[in-house]
């Protein structure tokens, strides 16, 4: 029972009990009388009100259907219409949450398709202007060779871009799967060293792996992919003489990896950013994308593994990498 119904039993228990204090029957004609201007007094007020209240919820929902950022009013009422206000005041907050993400998502295609369009316009542009210096008919054979493998080249750039750009936005948007299996640590390692040894070699870098003989479960393919990443990035911004050295270790709660280089390290503006989609550093080739290090993250995310970064400017960075055992 709400309050109305409280107060409405104690008016006429308070009727009654005049009328048997005053023991007459004019005097109960008078207090039934005043209970009766009561009940109907209150029931007038409460009509009013309820009117009132049903009003406001009128015009509320008017009003919220052109701003649904428009806060909902204090919610004071008992009874049908309180619960009625209540349950407005709920699908309004559902709309508003819906409309929000909804904003969200047309945001992020937005800043995709512009960061796609930034990124393709520069390997287009190379390749538009070789076409043009292809029409030249005075040009050599030797000239047209280097610039149809300049084109071959700019062609597998934008190829590359566009399928990184496609898992990473799977994986933000938590459409890409991964498949575990039981993963030999030893022999991914070994896989990822044979991959980058001409890299390192090539930039005078050494390649340290030390390994425990242990499994782990992942999807192998997108997890040789993040540690790919960020090994390469190491060996990237290590100079000649240089080392980047992989350590694993695993216990009952995670199997950690670090990745560590002394190198030219991460400045403190930078730091935080590095996992951000198309961040480039100060120190990042003009060859940097800036999606690698994001690609990585959102696949050790996806693997229940976290990835966290310390360095220092002119000394080295470590990754370190925990792929938890539930997954």
């Amino acid at each position: 029972m709400n309050t109305r119904t409280y107060i409405r039993l104690f008016a006429a228990a308070a009727a009654v009990i005049t009328c048997l204090m005053l023991r007459t029957a004019v005097g109960c004609c008078v207090a039934l009388g005043v209970l009766a201007a009561f009940l109907l007094g209150e029931g007038i007020v409460t009509d009013m009100r309820r009117k009132r209240r049903l009003t406001e919820l009128t015009d509320y929902i008017t009003r919220v259907q052109d701003d649904l950022s428009l806060a909902a009013p204090e919610c004071s009422d008992e009874g049908l219409t309180g619960i009625l206000q209540s349950e407005i005041y709920k699908v309004v907050a559902l709309l508003r949450e819906q409309y929000s993400a909804e904003k969200d998502r047309k945001e992020y295609m937005s800043d995709m398709l512009s960061d796609i369009s930034h990124q393709i316009k520069t390997p287009l542009t190379a390749i538009q202007l070789m076409t043009e210096l292809l029409e030249q008919s005075d040009l050599d054979a030797e000239k047209r060779m280097q610039y149809a493998e300049k084109i071959d080249s700019q062609v597998g750039r934008i190829t590359w871009l566009i399928r990184n750009l496609l898992t990473l936005s799977q994986l933000e948007a938590g459409v890409l799967k991964m498949k575990p299996t039981a993963v030999g640590l030893s022999e991914l390692m070994g896989d990822i060293r044979t991959s980058l040894e001409i890299m390192a070699e090539v930039r005078g870098v050494t390649l340290e792996f030390e390994m425990p003989d242990a499994e782990i479960d992942a999807d192998r393919h997108w997890l040789r992919e993040a540690l790919m990443n960020i090994i390469k990035n190491c060996i990237e911004h290590t100079d000649e003489g240089g080392y980047v050295r992989v350590n694993g270790t695993q216990n009952n709660i995670c199997t950690e990896l670090t990745i560590e280089d002394n190198g030219s390290g991460i400045s403190e503006k930078d730091l935080p950013h590095i996992f951000e989609r198309f961040y480039k550093a100060d120190n990042s080739s003009p060859q940097s994308v800036g999606i690698g290090l994001a690609l990585a993250k959102n696949i050790i995310n996806a693997h229940s593994g976290i990835i966290e970064v310390s360095s220092t400017k002119g000394k080295g960075t470590v990754f370190t990498v925990k792929l938890y055992t539930v997954f």
